[in-house]
């Protein structure tokens, strides 16, 4: 990655890198229920300032001692949590190879911090955080809660709030069988919000202008200091 694309990745999200999650459950409730699927996809800048979609990275994830897994979730996402096939990796290992990639990321793009993009955000992020938690991972490489959301996004810019609906009137490719799976709906909720950011890009560029003329610094993001390994 050039230093000029670098530097537009820190300066698009205020020192944040966007990092689409995708979470697949057991359930519902982030303390009680399996995480058992989670993937993370990498978003960059080039150096025209165009956002796209960086590499994938996705783990299946053992469900936790004494955690909950509802029938009804398993039937939507498919998932069998012992299928002998099944290569899971235990939680607190999936959270550190994950974040490892996503410390690289960050340092690669310049940035301080990630900053996590989600479909219904708040439902991933707060299994993530969980997860954190229950791992006693100190270093979370991850903003605790701020995030971005493509379902606020989608219904703001496409009037489509469900991800299908949203990536469909983009015109975005859906594939309702791989649908469920947690690097699939990453790609896609990671196309959207490229999408959407690359449909602002002017009005980014009129702030960025106006920020100028009021004599704000443009931002050179803080050392990083918070993507330390655990």
């Amino acid at each position: 990655m050039s230093d000029l694309a670098s530097d537009l990745t820190a300066r698009r999200f205020r020192g944040y890198l966007p990092v689409v999650i995708d979470v697949e459950t057991g359930g519902f409730h982030a303390r009680t229920d399996a995480l058992l699927q989670i993937a993370a996809v990498i978003v960059q800048v080039d150096g025209a300032g165009r956002v796209s979609r960086g590499a994938t990275h996705s783990y299946h994830v053992q469900p936790f001692e004494g955690s909950r897994l509802d029938p009804a979730s398993l039937e939507v996402n498919r998932i069998d949590p012992w299928h002998p096939l099944r290569i899971a990796l235990p939680e607190e290992e999936a959270l550190k190879q994950l974040f490892r990639q996503v410390r690289t990321a960050i340092r690669a793009h310049a940035c301080r911090r990630a900053i996590l993009v989600g479909h219904n955000a708040a439902f991933d992020l707060g299994f993530l955080n969980a997860a954190v938690e229950r791992c006693g991972i100190k270093r979370n490489p991850f903003h605790p809660f701020s995030c971005f959301d493509t379902a606020t996004l989608g219904g703001v810019a496409l009037g489509q709030t469900v991800l299908a609906r949203a990536a469909t009137v983009a015109g975005i490719s859906w594939d309702s069988e791989s649908a469920h799976s947690a690097a699939y709906d990453a790609e896609r909720t990671a196309d959207l919000f490229c999408l959407i950011c690359n449909g602002m890009h002017e009005s980014f560029l009129r702030a960025q202008e106006r920020a100028r003329q009021l004599g704000w610094k443009d931002g050179a993001p803080a050392p990083i200091d918070l993507v330390d390994e655990d």
